[in-house]
């Protein structure tokens, strides 16, 4: 690193963290406003509001917006040096073009490996901070929807299906619990009600009748009520939304991996957050690419004309983004491709403006 390249790591570094805070106090204050009369109802004070909802919320609203604002700020002091010439006076001392973006791999891979980690551990805990808190005083409470013939794997071998589940009173009806072996029925359990007791975390279960098969034995037993210990909480039958943000990436691995062993469908989404959070890191240093080469060249437009194809290609990301996303949940397409096809996308066309750039 020479002196050039730490002068241009310094002006990435200090547009992006200003860019960066005026984005986040705008965000802040919108928010504010938007449930200023909640958190006025439940006469919450500022210090409690802050620790309890914006320590979570700031995180969140910085790595959503963080690939696209690092983006607009390289574009931003980039075509500021190219409106004073100095990229021309660069190159015309004998730098390479490639040698030129050698800071902004450096300051590129610096942050998207902020992010990558951010996006592993501190972004999920601060989403549980932030849903938590609007799920108290923000979002009416709202009943959980009930389910009908609900079956699933607890375990290896272990299978249960709920007839009828209410998640509000976690009380269930029609609850049957199958164990098999090498594709052999070994025992059944039968309950006309199932409820579960959260002072001792097993189910209670009525009405019970159990039937043990050893080879060409059978044994039936009738019981009025007993319980079960298994390995399920009644929060895990309870339909969350967007709940992989609020995971970390370890808790999402636990999570599918168990999902998985019980047969459950619909994992794509949680899928495509896993995938995401890394493709965003990558998005970083491609973005970051983009935006130095489109900027490097002085064009009449100056910085404005710039700034706008910024916000185009921004916009553009975005899009393709959701598109991919839409058809990972919807249209069963591989959840890792999902993630990754706008920086493919991307990369291509970093690699064609990188070809067409002034040497």
């Amino acid at each position: 690193m020479k002196k050039i390249d730490w002068y241009i790591l310094r002006k990435f570094i200090g547009t992006f963290i200003y860019s960066l805070m005026v984005l986040l106090v705008i965000s802040v204050v919108i928010d504010i406003t938007e449930k200023i009369d909640d958190f006025l109802e439940h006469d919450l004070s500022f210090g409690f509001v802050f620790m309890n909802y914006y320590i979570g919320f700031i995180p969140h609203i910085a790595a959503l917006l963080f690939p696209l604002f690092i983006f607009i700020s390289v574009i931003f002091f980039t075509s500021k040096m190219a409106y004073r010439t100095e990229i021309v006076a660069i190159l015309s001392a004998g730098v390479s073009f490639r040698r030129f973006l050698r800071p902004y791999w450096v300051g590129a891979i610096l942050f998207g490996g902020i992010l990558w980690a951010a996006n592993q551990w501190v972004v999920p805990r601060a989403n549980r901070i932030r849903t938590t808190f609007e799920a108290k005083y923000v979002s009416a409470p709202k009943e959980h929807k009930a389910l009908e013939d609900k079956s699933l794997r607890v375990d290896t071998n272990t299978y249960i299906t709920f007839g009828y589940y209410d998640p509000n009173y976690r009380t269930g009806t029609s609850f049957i619990l199958n164990r098999i072996d090498e594709q052999k029925l070994l025992y059944t359990l039968r309950a006309e009600r199932v409820n579960y007791d959260t002072a001792t975390k097993k189910w209670k279960l009525e009405g019970v009748t159990e039937r043990k098969i050893n080879g060409m034995k059978e044994t039936f037993t009738t019981r009025q009520d007993t319980a079960l210990k298994l390995s399920l909480e009644p929060s895990e039958l309870i339909e969350v939304k967007n709940k992989q943000e609020a995971m970390t990436t370890p808790e999402l691995d636990r999570y599918l991996e168990m999902e998985e062993l019980r047969g459950a469908e619909g994992l794509n989404v949680y899928y495509v957050e896993k995938y995401r959070r890394t493709s965003a890191a990558v998005a970083v240093v491609i973005l970051v690419l983009i935006g130095a080469i489109l900027s490097s060249r002085k064009v009449r437009g100056g910085s404005g004309l710039h700034l706008a194809i910024g916000i185009v290609i921004s916009a553009t990301y975005i899009l393709f983004m959701q598109f991919s996303t839409v058809f990972a949940t919807k249209a069963d397409l591989d959840p890792l491709l999902a993630a990754w096809i706008p920086n493919f996308v991307f990369a291509g066309l970093a690699f064609y403006l990188y070809l067409r750039a002034p040497k």
